[in-house]
């Protein structure tokens, strides 16, 4: 067991955990950090950039539940040396995602830190919430998107190499509307946060299934993280009333596998603990 899994086991036993966030109530809660020198460094983004970025992880997560995110919470751990300047850059970020979403920022807490660090709590409205639990043997299970881009600007990153504005390790891209409409198709469903094959282990854990790959997937699709594309199982039956909704949005997809008896593992290492 890593030390991730090992830690969640031990602080809590809530039947609440294990998804992209807490279902209560007609509301879902989500959180999510964004450290400097774990998640990101100053040089690699800007400071609108990253307060961007920190926001659209998290709602991330709502979409991925079929949640429609309402409120935020911030907690923000600012260095001393940062200007006036450097704090109208943070807030600029923040507030370009919450407008983008229709999110109100309702509180949260700031201090002095010596590395920025920011931690959200995105408060979020459904009627019908999609877990990880839900997959049936027998359905087809789907990413969207083209995964395997964001590893390889990241690996451009530490070789000081310069990547697009527009890459999505810089702004991920969400496809909230398309999620939305095939909700009512959708058994189970996660983002794409640690790469494909770490979220699929949870997928078939979660769900008590096993996949039969349809081909190959390469390293550099399965392990590549910070997608933040949508993962998910529907009914066979339903594959052309979402393929027809996909080509509406312009949204890709890719039927790669499909539910059978058994389990998935990988061995890929979790990356948010290194031994």
């Amino acid at each position: 067991m890593n030390k991730e899994d090992f830690f969640i086991k031990h602080i809590s036993n809530s039947k609440y955990i294990g998804d992209d966030g807490a279902f209560i109530d007609g509301f879902v809660y989500s959180m999510d950090a964004f450290f400097e020198n774990v998640h990101f460094k100053k040089e690699w983004m800007s400071l609108k950039q990253i307060a961007y970025k920190s926001m659209i992880v998290n709602i991330s997560d709502a979409i991925a539940m079929n949640a429609k995110p309402k409120y935020a919470l911030l907690s923000v751990a600012i260095p001393k040396t940062y200007t006036n300047k450097d704090l109208k850059s943070l807030t600029k970020g923040f507030k370009k995602a919450c407008k983008e979403f229709d999110i109100k920022i309702i509180g949260g807490d700031t201090i002095q830190n010596e590395k920025l660090d920011i931690s959200i709590t995105i408060v979020s409205k459904t009627s019908n919430p999609i877990f990880r639990t839900g997959a049936k043997n027998g359905d087809l299970v789907c990413y969207t998107g083209t995964l395997g881009e964001t590893r390889k600007d990241l690996e451009k990153l530490f070789k000081n190499d310069k990547i697009s504005k527009n890459s999505k390790f810089i702004k991920p891209i969400l496809n909230p509307e398309f999620f939305y409409h095939i909700s009512k198709y959708v058994n189970a469903s996660m983002d794409i946060s640690d790469g494909l094959f770490l979220d699929l282990e949870k997928l078939s854990k979660s769900s008590k299934i096993g996949f039969e790959f349809f081909e190959n997937i390469s390293e550099d699709i399965g392990i590549s993280g910070e997608e933040y594309e949508l993962l998910f199982t529907f009914d066979e039956k339903n594959k052309e009333k979402i393929e027809k909704i996909a080509k509406k949005y312009n949204v890709k997809l890719n039927i790669f596998a499909k539910a059978i008896n058994g389990e998935f593992k990988t061995e890929y290492k979790n990356h948010h603990f290194k031994d």
